[in-house]
C-alpha cells in the first residue's frame, strides 16, 4: 500500500504512511527478524545515516531560532526519512520486494495515463489537482508529477528485464518512452525536464562500451539543445527562465518563479553565514527569512512558517549549519554505497532514483515538501530492499553481472 500510494493523492499517502508506522513499531515489537535478515541491515550505511539525520534534526530543537510549531512541524516533516529504514526492515525478501515494485509501478502507470488522458480531453474524475485541467497534473503540481514521471521511466528502463516475457519487456520500455514523452511535451516543470535530461544521460551512458562513457559530459547539453528545438514545452520554459534570471536583478521584489528562488537562495546563504557551526535550529527557515527581509524593507509581508528556500541543501545549511549540507549530501554518499553491492540492474535503478532526487533538490526541497518527499523516501527503502534482500530461490536471481558503477 505504501509503495501505491506514492503515485496517488496525499490523503492515500497519508494513511498508506500511517499503516507503515503501524506494521514498523508491530513487527519491531512482536515479530523476530531473521539472522540473515538483521545481518543485511548492520551491513548497510542509508539507515544510520537516516537516524543520525533525524537526531540532528531533533537535536536542534534546543537551540531552534523558529517558534515551536514550525520547529516541531519541520522535525515531523522530515520523519518522512525513515520511511526508507522501515521499507528495508519490513521487506523480508526479493520475493515480497517484487510485489511492492509491482504495486509501485501499477500507481504509476495509472497516473501516467491519468495525465495522458487529461491531455486528450478525456474524463478523468479523480483529478484532483488545481493544475488538472491547465497542466495536466492529476494528483500534485505539474512540477511533482513531471519529476515522478522521469523517474518512472528511468525506472522501467533499467528494470526491463524483470517484466515477464518478451513482450513485456517491450511494454516496459514502451512505457518509459511515453513517461519521457509526458515530461518533455506535456508538463511544463523545468525541475522534470532537467532530472529526464539527466536520466537520460546516464542511462545513454550505462548503454555505451565504457571507452565511450566520457562522452556523458556532452550528453546533457546535446539533448537540452535537441529538446529546445523539437519541444515547444522546453523551449518556451528556458525562455522564460533565461528572462526571469536576466530581470532579477532590476526589480526590487521578484515576482517571477526564478526571481524568488534567487532571493531565496541569497537570503539562505546569508543565513548559513551568520549560523555556520549549528545552523538556525529546525523550521527556522521562515523566521529567519522575515528577519532579513524587514531589515532590508520593513514593509515587507512575511512568508508563512514552515516553508523553504526551494532548496534542499541550502535548507538543510540554514537549520543545522555547514554540518547539515555534509550531513545531507553524506545520506545521499551512503545510499549510493549501498547501491554498489547489489546487481547490476538494481544498482542503475537506485542510482538513477538517487540522482534524480540529488538533481530536483537543487531547485526544491525535495525531501521536506509533502508527496515528492514521500516518493522518494518509499522509492528509495524499496529499491535498497530489492536490490539488497536474497531472492528466495537463488536460481532466480539474476545472472552474474559486472560490478554495478
Amino acid at each position: 500500500m505504501a509503495a501505491a500510494s506514492v503515485g496517488l493523492s496525499m490523503a492515500i499517502i497519508s494513511i498508506a504512511k500511517l499503516f507503515l508506522l503501524i506494521g514498523g513499531l508491530a513487527s519491531l515489537l512482536w515479530t523476530q527478524r531473521t539472522a540473515k535478515a538483521a545481518n543485511l541491515l548492520a551491513k548497510t550505511y542509508t539507515p544510520m545515516a537516516v537516524l543520525l539525520a533525524f537526531f540532528a534534526f531533533g537535536l536542534s530543537l534546543l537551540w531552534t531560532l523558529a517558534p515551536q510549531a514550525d520547529a516541531l512541524g519541520s522535525v515531523a516533516k522530515y520523519g518522512k526519512l525513515t520511511v526508507i529504514v522501515m521499507m528495508m526492515f519490513l521487506i523480508r525478501d526479493r520475493r515480497e520486494a517484487m510485489y511492492a515494485l509491482g504495486a509501485f509501478a501499477l500507481a504509476q502507470l495509472f497516473l501516467l495515463l491519468s495525465s495522458w488522458g487529461l491531455y486528450a480531453h478525456l474524463p478523468v474524475p479523480w483529478a484532483t489537482s488545481d493544475m488538472a485541467l491547465t497542466n495536466y497534473a492529476v494528483f500534485s503540481s505539474y512540477l511533482d508529477q513531471g519529476i515522478i514521471s522521469a523517474v518512472f521511466a528511468a525506472l522501467c528502463w533499467h528494470l526491463r528485464c524483470l517484466a515477464p516475457s518478451r513482450l513485456g519487456r517491450k511494454l516496459a520500455v514502451l512505457v518509459a518512452f511515453l513517461a519521457l514523452a509526458n515530461v518533455f511535451f506535456i508538463l511544463q516543470g523545468r525541475s522534470g525536464h532537467v532530472v529526464a535530461i539527466a536520466l537520460l544521460s546516464v542511462a545513454i551512458m550505462w548503454e555505451l562500451p565504457k571507452r565511450y562513457r566520457p562522452v556523458v559530459i556532452l550528453l546533457p547539453f546535446l539533448l537540452a539543445l535537441g529538446l529546445y528545438a523539437s519541444s515547444p514545452k522546453v523551449r518556451e520554459r528556458l525562455s522564460m527562465a533565461a528572462s526571469e534570471v536576466q530581470s532579477y536583478s532590476s526589480l526590487e521584489e521578484p515576482v517571477t518563479s526564478s526571481g524568488i528562488r534567487l532571493n531565496f537562495w541569497h537570503r539562505a546563504v546569508q543565513i548559513i553565514g551568520q549560523h555556520p557551526l549549528g545552523g538556525a535550529g529546525v523550521g527556522s527557515w521562515s523566521t529567519e527569512y522575515n528577519r532579513l527581509q524587514r531589515a532590508q524593507n520593513p514593509q515587507h509581508p512575511p512568508i508563512d512558517g514552515n516553508g523553504n528556500p526551494h532548496q534542499e541543501y541550502l535548507l538543510w545549511g540554514v537549520q543545522l549549519g555547514i554540518p547539515g549540507l555534509l550531513l545531507f549530501i553524506g545520506l545521499q554518499l551512503c545510499v549510493l554505497r549501498d547501491s554498489a553491492k547489489m546487481e547490476t540492474p538494481y544498482a542503475r535503478a537506485t542510482q538513477s532514483a538517487l540522482l534524480a532526487l540529488a538533481v530536483a533538490c537543487l531547485f526544491n526541497a525535495s525531501v521536506y515538501d509533502a508527496q515528492i518527499g514521500d516518493f522518494f523516501c518509499v522509492l528509495l527503502g524499496l529499491l535498497l530492499a530489492l536490490g539488497l534482500s536474497q531472492p528466495v530461490n537463488q536460481a532466480a536471481a539474476f545472472p552474474p553481472h559486472e560490478q554495478a558503477t
